[in-house]
């Protein structure tokens, strides 16, 4: 990982931003390199449960999950695929990449399939779709003061309700995320 990378860190959208894909969410980077970069919106609460997304795929589920195991919209692209944020396990999936910091990131049928029988993860984060950038854009965007950015946290991905999510994320480095304007300073 280069030392420009913003991979295991929060994209916290400054105010003032007003694209509807991005308004007052958090996004957890997976991915950033020359690139571009990939990640996760961790804060858009969908219509579909946990337990719905189970149904639609024909898995039968032992207990109803949607408390320990919430969706998200993870961002604009690839709406239909589907990304799972989850606490480290004994046994990886076929289909797990081990993230930071005890954070595991899986995309395989099984995973599902064990958390329905009951031996997956505790609880998890499902982000159907994410959030790309070409080569260079993210950079710019960082350049035009549109997002601001954290070491990333499991604490705040699998712990803090999805409303606080924003605002606690900045909050780690001491920010008031409501008090923060896009504009540059002026002496």
């Amino acid at each position: 990982m280069n030392s420009d990378s913003l991979k295991h860190h929060f994209l916290i959208a400054m105010p003032q931003l007003e694209d509807p894909n991005f308004e007052h969410t958090l996004t957890y980077i997976l991915e950033h390199n020359e690139e571009g970069a990939m990640g996760l919106t961790l804060n858009r609460p969908v219509d579909i449960s946990f337990d719905d997304v189970l149904d639609d795929l024909g898995i039968d589920a032992e207990t109803l999950l949607s408390r320990q195991h919430q969706v998200v919209a993870g961002g604009p692209v690839q709406t239909d695929a589907g990304f799972i944020l989850h606490p480290a396990q004994e046994v990886p999936f076929s289909s797990s990449v081990p993230l930071q910091c005890g954070i595991w990131l899986t995309t395989s049928r099984d995973i599902l399939e064990a958390i329905a029988r009951g031996e997956g993860p505790a609880h998890s984060l499902m982000a159907l779709g994410y959030a790309g950038w070409g080569a260079g854009q993210l950079e710019q965007e960082m350049a035009e003061n549109i997002w601001l950015t954290v070491p990333a946290s499991a604490e705040i991905i699998f712990d803090v309700p999805f409303a606080q999510r924003w605002q606690a994320a900045a909050k780690t480095i001491g920010v008031d995320i409501h008090l923060l304007s896009g504009q540059a300073g002026h002496g």
